[in-house]
């Protein structure tokens, strides 16, 4: 009886050493497929876009580089016409936000994307050809329009594919291209220009459009031959049926009117929830807090004293603001998915902008000292994947496409409405090179981005509360979602 025993139980440990075995062996495969899936989302999706958004800076620089090698004088610009142009850039960009928001819930996001990204190419090469000023209005509201497609289309693909510990360094890696693209744009228009000036009928500020509009076209008809559409209905050949299935198991669940964009019952959705109204205004506060580097103060400030610094230096000092802004912004994003916390990075970013505003304050502070301030300013960028992480994070658990793509979509246009004014009364040119107005304002808003962080952490538990309760409930909103895979094989 006792051998007996003894065996029975060296049955059952070598079961429950093989049912361990199998459970090891099936999380290892799963790990690695979710490795996999992740990398192929990274090359298609996260590479791409970061592509188009590099492209989208070199055309916003092409204008502002065009106007001073030539385009001012081919066009007789005068007073304020300049302005008008950029205003026209961004009218078009506000207006095109909510359309957009609607129609990639009705066009696939792997065509409408690519697509802008052709037609503001072709915009920007247009530009070369425009013979009034009138004519350059029309291209650049046009312009606006069709890029303002890009930076919440790209939020919003993200949160489609990508898990909540996945989102905030990506968010920051493809922002962080904007700078890179800021970076060389000046490097790579001066160039163009200066080798191609006079060697054929085109002037060099023309050539600066049409291979700048060019460079786009390629990863345009990349982006139409492979950018996935949305998890549920990809038909990517790269992506085998396993990984579409994983890449929607991974997530949380849709709606049953997820992409449901008729008017009341989004306005409903939008209006009766607090999402809308907390993550806009935190929008606001947060592109507040970029006000310094956004507005150039330092280049402004530089050229108020010309005087003492080399020829080169106001192309190449403000480099520096642009390479803390890389590292920062990239650096948060990471250190936010690795620990799933938010908080210490607004705090972080807060305070560094505190300290930047007091020390900007002192009339008199030292050229080293206004220096660091101005470098310092670059850790603004930390707002990015704080803000549209974050957002992303909260929207994606509702499983309701068409609200998160409005919203993610409204907070980059409130963003631009709030710099049609929000510049020319705090942060004037004609203020330079101290701006008393300005850096008290920064301080109100440092302490501001604290209270809507508040806001936004309680809509953060809100949401996860929602969820919860939503998976405990047998009666869930949610759907089960065939692949076209699956519904090829039925």
């Amino acid at each position: 009886g006792k051998h007996s025993l003894q065996r029975l139980r060296e049955k059952m440990r070598l079961a429950l050493h093989r049912e361990r075995e199998g459970y090891s062996r099936l999380n290892t495969t799963m790990a690695d497929l979710e490795r996999r899936l992740v990398r192929k989302l990274d090359f298609f999706i996260l590479a791409y876009l970061c592509s188009a958004y590099f492209f989208n800076y070199l055309d916003r620089s092409a204008f502002s580089n065009a106007y001073v090698s030539g385009l001012k004088e081919h066009l007789n610009l005068v007073g304020n016409q300049y302005s008008i142009l950029i205003a026209m850039f961004t009218a078009g960009s506000c207006v095109g936000q909510i359309p957009h928001a609607l129609i990639i819930q009705k066009v696939a996001p792997r065509f409408w994307l690519p697509f802008t990204l052709l037609v503001w190419s072709g915009l920007t090469m247009c530009s070369a050809a425009c013979k009034t000023y009138a004519q350059l209005c029309v291209v650049r509201f046009l312009q606006g329009f069709f890029e303002s497609s890009l930076y919440s289309g790209t939020i919003y693909i993200l949160g489609s594919w990508y898990k909540p510990s996945e989102i905030a360094k990506r968010t920051a890696i493809f922002t962080a291209i904007g700078q890179i693209g800021s970076m060389f744009a000046g490097v790579m228009m001066t160039a163009m220009n200066e080798s191609l000036r006079g060697e054929t009928a085109l002037q060099g500020w023309q050539w600066v459009f049409i291979i700048n509009g060019a460079m786009g076209i390629p990863f345009g008809i990349f982006g139409l031959m492979y950018f996935p559409n949305l998890p549920e209905a990809t038909t990517a050949p790269y992506l085998s049926k396993e990984e579409i299935q994983l890449a929607i198991e991974r997530l949380p669940p849709k709606t049953d009117w997820s992409h449901d964009i008729s008017l009341k019952s989004l306005v409903k959705r939008l209006f009766a929830a607090p999402d809308l109204y907390v993550l806009t205004f935190y929008s606001i506060v947060g592109c507040a807090l970029e006000a310094i580097v956004l507005q150039g103060l330092f280049l402004l400030w530089m050229k108020a004293h010309i005087n003492d610094f080399p020829s080169y230096a106001t192309t190449t000092y403000p480099l520096g603001i642009q390479a803390v802004s890389i590292v920062s912004n990239i650096g948060a994003g990471y250190v936010i998915d690795i620990t799933n916390r938010r908080i210490p990075m607004v705090i972080l970013a807060g305070c560094l902008q505190l300290v930047v505003s007091v020390m900007l304050l002192v009339p008199s502070l030292p050229t080293g000292g206004v220096f660091f301030a101005f470098y310092l300013s670059g850790t603004s960028y930390i707002v990015n994947p704080i803000i549209y992480g974050w957002a992303s994070v909260i929207c994606q658990r509702t499983g309701d496409d068409a609200a998160r793509s409005v919203i993610l979509y409204i907070m980059s246009m409130v963003q631009s409405i709030l710099y049609t004014f929000w510049g020319i009364a705090l942060y004037p040119a004609t203020d330079a090179p101290y701006w008393k107005k300005g850096y008290i304002a920064m301080i109100v808003v440092v302490f501001a981005f604290f209270g809507a962080t508040g806001a936004v952490n309680w809509l953060d538990k809100r949401s996860k509360a929602i969820v919860a309760e939503r998976d405990t409930d047998e009666d869930t909103g949610s759907v089960q979602i065939q692949t076209p895979v699956d519904l090829k094989k039925d």
